[in-house]
């Protein structure tokens, strides 16, 4: 799984869940940040959301779930 791939299935999700343009989440998640596996051996990526306190909400929903199923990414 790629930065991109997790980006793109969290944008899916939060369509699904809470509607709204893919433009609208991608500018409210930001980037997909990845770090090196062994100083992060559990989960190598994270995103620091800037949107809303709903939009925020939402986002932070889906991670949680996202991080359990694809805790590693590759760049």
């Amino acid at each position: 799984m790629t930065a991109a791939q997790i980006l793109d299935l969290l944008i899916a999700a939060l369509m699904r869940r809470a509607g709204g343009t893919k433009r609208a989440w991608r500018l409210a998640i930001g980037p997909v940040q990845i770090y090196d596996p062994a100083t992060h051996p559990h989960c190598n990526w994270s995103v620091s959301p800037s949107g809303n306190a709903q939009q925020n909400a939402q986002i932070e929903r889906v991670l949680d779930d996202l991080r359990l199923s694809h805790p590693m990414v590759r760049a």
